[in-house]
């Protein structure tokens, strides 16, 4: 039980992280501009990692 809730969260950080990014990212190309670079693209990487190796 506590396996699928733990995969349950995981997948809803990782929608949520995917969700974060679509609508910062006129703040992202706006940041490139400037030379700036967010680490969304790290963090949804490594949600999705941690994801896919909790999957049974």
């Amino acid at each position: 039980m506590i396996t699928r809730a733990y995969h349950a969260t995981l997948f809803a950080l990782y929608q949520l992280c995917i969700v974060i990014g679509i609508v910062a990212m006129p703040l992202a190309i706006a940041a490139r501009q400037a030379g700036i670079t967010l680490p969304i693209h790290r963090l949804l990487a490594n949600v999705e990692q941690a994801y896919e190796t909790s999957q049974p």
